[in-house]
């Protein structure tokens, strides 16, 4: 059904007048007319009686039982058609919509809060949704269009992800009060290697962090325990097992209630990176988080 005829039709309808159909719709009456005889055409039913008599409404016309009927779907239509328009431009205006963040699980629990929070004070009728995994779980999920936009500690090497630096974070090694390492002033590549080293799952940027600095210091571990999270590991350092490399946001709550110290060591930084498909046509939503993101200090 050719949707331009069967909108004029509508407006013949709605409006009970073949001239005030075709001054609202800036066409001329015989267009109109030509419409609605190429629709009743094309549906192979008449739609309205001409020439009917005008006591009611001063019409020109009556819909037939068929015209009726085609009228009340085309009614139905024209609102969907209406509120589809009014929600893509509450969508452009970011007035409604849904947004899906990834965040590597530290983003996600220390770094993603504020920025969010402002999100939403800014546009509180946007669907916000954060899923949280490690970062190969999270680049994984934004190829699939699964999430819109990202935020890793880890390198992503991947072709269809762009890559940009968005923060920076301070990390160091942690032990428990008390331990061997703790009560030196200085400890060496050779006194950690004695440690047992708690750490993260392959695919977590934390691992990614902690395997570099081993092995630019030549550190071979006697013993490694595999922990599925930052705070995990730093609950059990603080119970009094092992050693780990953990961001210092992770950690400053158990250092302020001295469970876990520092270790003097080379401190070590690490890029936090906002990813995004390099393919995909950014949406309004996903600019005003990025802005946010980029503006608001944490």
């Amino acid at each position: 059904m050719n949707l331009h005829l069967l909108r004029i039709f509508f407006h013949v309808a709605e409006q009970g007048s073949f001239s005030r159909a075709a001054a609202a719709l800036y066409i001329s009456q015989p267009a109109v007319s030509k419409a609605v005889r190429e629709l009743e055409k094309q549906v192979g039913l008449p739609l309205m009686e001409r020439g009917a008599s005008r006591a009611s409404g001063g019409r020109g016309f009556q819909l037939t039982d068929s015209g009726r009927a085609l009228y009340e779907h085309a009614r139905g239509i024209f609102a969907l058609e209406r509120a589809a328009a009014e929600d893509i431009l509450a969508r452009v205006g970011s007035q409604r919509g849904r947004l899906i963040v990834g965040a590597s699980t530290t983003i996600a629990g220390y770094w993603l809060p504020s920025y969010a929070a402002r999100f939403l004070h800014l546009h509180p009728s946007i669907h916000l949704e954060v899923r949280v995994g490690n970062t190969q779980e999270i680049s994984r999920s934004l190829i699939e269009c699964e999430i819109d936009l990202a935020l890793v500690e880890g390198i992503v090497e991947d072709p269809r992800i762009l890559m940009t630096a968005w923060q920076e974070d301070e990390m160091h090694i942690f032990t428990h009060p008390g331990s061997k390492i703790d009560r030196r002033q200085s400890v060496s590549a050779e006194v950690l290697k004695e440690e047992i080293w708690l750490v993260r799952e392959p695919g977590s940027g934390t691992r990614e962090v902690s395997e570099r600095m081993l092995q630019d210091h030549g550190i071979l571990p006697d013993r490694m325990i595999q922990i599925g999270s930052n705070e995990g590991i730093a609950r059990t350092v603080a119970a009094g097992i092992g050693i780990a490399i953990l961001p210092a946001l992770v950690a400053r709550e158990l250092v302020n209630l001295d469970k876990i110290r520092a270790v003097t060591f080379d401190p070590m930084h690490r890029s936090l990176f906002l990813l995004q498909l390099k393919e995909r046509p950014q949406q309004p939503l996903v600019q005003k988080f990025i802005e946010i993101l980029r503006r608001d200090p944490r």
